[in-house]
Order: C-alpha cells, then sequence, then structure tokens
C-alpha cells in the first residue's frame, strides 16, 4: 500500500484495539499521519487510549482492526524488535547493577557490535544529553532528571527512525518537568527525527509540540498545532480539557453576533441566527471595565494571586466567569465586563438541548432557583463509588468526603419537554422572548430569564416578542452531568 502524501514516517488507517477478554474497545477508528521529523503529542485524560495506541505503534500490541504504515509499508504484525522504534517509559527501568556507561551501550551490545563503534556512539550520546564525564557514576546516584536523561540515551544509541515516549515526566517535580520539557524539544530539534510523545498535561504538549492529537476514549478529538488546539477548539472537551476556559450557552442574534451571559457580543464565528451555541472565553480575554462600561455586570466572588497575574473570579447571574489579568479587584465589587470579538470562540452546539447550572443543597438534593430537582441518590450517581455515611456527609471510593464546592453540577433539558404558560408563577424560570424563529411545523423560541440564562424551546403557537413567559420544566425529564472546577 503506498503512503498517501511523501515525507510521512507512520500512518495510521482506520486502526481499532478491542480486548476480547472483557469486549471493551481502547481505541476506535483511529486515523493519523505523522511526517517524519515531527514532534506529535497523544494529549488526554487517564484511560482515553493514547498509552494504548503508542502500544500498537511500538508493536507491543496488536490492533484488532487497522493498519499502521512506516514509510509507506505495513508493519502492522511486525514484532517491535523488527521496528527501528525505541521507547522511553514513565518508569525509565534503568539496570541499577551497570553505571551510566553500561546503561547506554546495552543495546549495542544485545546487537553485538564493535568495541569502538560502541564507544563512539555512546560518547555521542552522553554529550548529546549532557552527562560527559559521568560514565562511571551509578545510576542510583542519580536525580530523576539524570536518569530520564539516561533513559532517552538508551534509547537514541540505536539510532531509530522513531523515539516514542510515554508519559516520560511524569516522575519528576514540576520545576524540573518543565526544565526537561526545553531539554527534550531542543533534543528534538538537534537529531530531526521523529517524536511521538503521551501525556495528559496540557502544557507539556502546548510546549514541545509540532502536531497534538487530543483524544478521549478511545477517539480523537481533534489534530491540530498547539496554536490551533487553544485557540480554536472543535468541541466541547478539547476546549475544556485544554487550557481554562469558560464555557457558557448562547445563540446567534445576527450576522457575526451571539448572545449569552446576558449579554450581546459581536464575534468572528458565523453560523445561522438562532442557532444554539456554546461560547469558549479564554480568562485572559475577559476585559474587566467600570460597570457602566461594560456589555454584562458581574460580582467579585473570589481573587487569587498568581505571581504574574490574578485570577479574578466573578458571578453574573447563574454563570461563573473567569478573568486573568494584572488588573486587580475586591471581593464584592461590581465590575463590567467586555469582550473582543476575536476572544470569543463559537462552537455550534451538537443539538439545542438547554444546559443549565444547579445549586446542591444542605442535605444534598439538587434544586434551581429553591425548588428541588432531585434527591441525593442522583448525586452519589453522579460520582461512581460513593455511598453516603450515617452522618449524611458523601465519600468517594477512597471514603474522603466530597468538596462540592470543587464541582459545577448542571441539569440538561430538551427544547421540546418545554412548556411555555402566560402564568407566570407556574414556572420554574421566568423570562421575556427574546428570539423566535419558524421551522416548519414549530416556532424556535429563545427566552431570556430572570437568572440570566437563555433557554431554548419549541412551541407550535406563536407568541409574540417580548411576552413574558413561565417555563415548565419537568423534573423527571433532566439530566444531570458533573464537571470538576
Amino acid at each position: 500500500m503506498e503512503s498517501k502524501e511523501i515525507g510521512n514516517i507512520i500512518e495510521l488507517n482506520h486502526v481499532m484495539k478491542r480486548y476480547d477478554d472483557n469486549g471493551f474497545v481502547a481505541v476506535h477508528d483511529f486515523n493519523l499521519e505523522v511526517k517524519k521529523g515531527e514532534f506529535v503529542t497523544f494529549l488526554g485524560p487517564s484511560g482515553c487510549g493514547k498509552t494504548t495506541t503508542l502500544r500498537m505503534i511500538a508493536g507491543f500490541e496488536l490492533p484488532t482492526e487497522g493498519e499502521i504504515l512506516l514509510n509507506g509499508k505495513s508493519i502492522t504484525n511486525l514484532p517491535p524488535y523488527e521496528r527501528p522504534i525505541n521507547t522511553v517509559f514513565q518508569r525509565y527501568a534503568l539496570f541499577p547493577h551497570m553505571n551510566i556507561y553500561d546503561n547506554i551501550a546495552f543495546g549495542l551490545k544485545q546487537k553485538k557490535l564493535p568495541k569502538e563503534e560502541i564507544n563512539r556512539k555512546v560518547k555521542r550520546i552522553l554529550k548529546l544529553v549532557d552527562l560527559e564525564g559521568f560514565e562511571d557514576r551509578s545510576v542510583s546516584t542519580l536525580s530523576g532528571g539524570q536518569q530520564q536523561r539516561i533513559a532517552i540515551g538508551r534509547a537514541l544509541v540505536n539510532e531509530p527512525e522513531i523515539l516514542l515516549l510515554d508519559e516520560p515526566l511524569g516522575a519528576l517535580d514540576l520545576k524540573m518537568r518543565q526544565e526537561m520539557q526545553i531539554e527534550l524539544k531542543a533534543m528534538h530539534d538537534r537529531l530531526g527525527i521523529t517524536f511521538i510523545y503521551v501525556t495528559h498535561d496540557q502544557e507539556e504538549a502546548l510546549t514541545m509540540s509540532d502536531k497534538i492529537v487530543v483524544m478521549s476514549e478511545g477517539t480523537i478529538q481533534q489534530i491540530g498545532t498547539p496554536e490551533d488546539i487553544y485557540n480554536e477548539p472543535k468541541n466541547i472537551f478539547v476546549a475544556d480539557f485544554v487550557g481554562d476556559s469558560n464555557i457558557f450557552s448562547g445563540i446567534m442574534t445576527g450576522d457575526k453576533r451571539v448572545r449569552f451571559c446576558g449579554g450581546e457580543f459581536e464575534c468572528l464565528d458565523e453560523f445561522p441566527q438562532g442557532t444554539h451555541i456554546m461560547a469558549v472565553v479564554r480568562p485572559e480575554d475577559v476585559e474587566l471595565v467600570h460597570p457602566e462600561d461594560g456589555i454584562i455586570q458581574a460580582e467579585v466572588t473570589s481573587i487569587i494571586f498568581k505571581g504574574m497575574h490574578y485570577e479574578i473570579t466573578m458571578q453574573a447571574g447563574r454563570n461563573e466567569i473567569v478573568s486573568c489579568g494584572t488588573k486587580s479587584a475586591a471581593v464584592g465589587d461590581r465590575i463590567g465586563i467586555t469582550l473582543a470579538p476575536d476572544g470569543i470562540h463559537v462552537i455550534k452546539a451538537e443539538d439545542n438541548t438547554n444546559t443549565f447550572r444547579v445549586d446542591v443543597t444542605r442535605d444534598f438534593g439538587i434544586e434551581y432557583n429553591g425548588e428541588t430537582l432531585a434527591d441525593s441518590q442522583t448525586l452519589l450517581d453522579l460520582f461512581p463509588g460513593s455511598k453516603q455515611l450515617e452522618d449524611g456527609s458523601i465519600v468517594d471510593t477512597s471514603g474522603s468526603e466530597i468538596d462540592f464546592d470543587r464541582y459545577r453540577i448542571y441539569a440538561s433539558i430538551q427544547p421540546g419537554e418545554i412548556d411555555m404558560t402566560d402564568n407566570q408563577e407556574e414556572g420554574l424560570e421566568v423570562g421575556n422572548i427574546y428570539n423566535l424563529i419558524y421551522e416548519g411545523d414549530h416556532y424556535l423560541y429563545v427566552i431570556h430569564t430572570e437568572s440570566e440564562q437563555d433557554f431554548v424551546v419549541y412551541d407550535e403557537d406563536l407568541w409574540n416578542m417580548g411576552d413574558r413567559v413561565g417555563l415548565i420544566i419537568p423534573v423527571d425529564k433532566l439530566t444531570f452531568s458533573v464537571v470538576k472546577k
């Protein structure tokens, strides 16, 4: 089979991995092209399939379906030792009874290369990983960063076409991890070989990569440069996982105009009027101004000084907004917020599902606007393995009490399951019709409520713009989800 593009060193075509013992599919229909010399990172949470994919490239796992090509030729069923690929693991697996020289030379000795050639190659690698003069040192006397460099050197001395790195910095402290990110990127630039790197750390991925592959539940969510992934996330998972984000439910109100958080903003994204969207705003793009100058107003609820900037959390109605900048404020301050068009990234919602934030009560029920929507059992279901003790507290699988202040709970309901009524006292929410669009057999209404939430409702009857209505939201139709702050 011919390579799709000249310069691709690795291609994965419709690769899938299923474990027959339990039928679990770890990787779904994975398609990727890696160019020669690229630094590609698989980024995602634990259990998303990134290490499984790396192991299939290395040959430690075989795909259930699909094909893996190296320089245009299939290596799908080739054993690891026949692939010009070396792997560096999180646990460096160094030989404690050998010195640094012998650890690095181990693979060359297995190949029975001449002594002079081994010595020349090891010397070159020691210089590359900045460990010249350390040849006779025991690995047990070295720091974590030095051990990590030895593990990389042992892989590089075999002159692989591709170096795979599986969470190689996970065992290091923060400062050393940041230093090693810079060293690894510099090493890649000097060598010019292909690096494929696995991490759950966004900073590592953004700092080092030419290309990032964001994964979730065995599926590719987005492939792009660090700038694309950060500035133009394709879906809410990517926006939420990569970097800090404010994410709001909203509606397109016109040509490059969007409404969320009770305010209307200009944006750069084009969608038809009435399209239900999710607006992604990075904290550094939130501009704080005097209340009268803001498109929306909010109250400051928290301030954290982080050295280079202040992280300010504000509440606008039921929406929490986080800003990041050099301006400070005081808790309780009323503040205005503006957003530049290029600071708003609009993602079309997968459907018109209404999602709104709800509260946890003292007895661990779920409520909205003072009305109970669910009891503690629903909350337990949102945290698998949790249980409620006799004293009423809820603990996780480790027995630690769950701090619900660290989580946001959301309720969701479809537009067709909400009824509008002119009897406002009947509604869980009350608001005014802000927009309406006829969609063939029904009207799509956007209701802006007193709690600064925009609800999308389908109704066959014609209401007027500006009508004040109550929204009857049936509790039994609600679904709940949880997001960690």
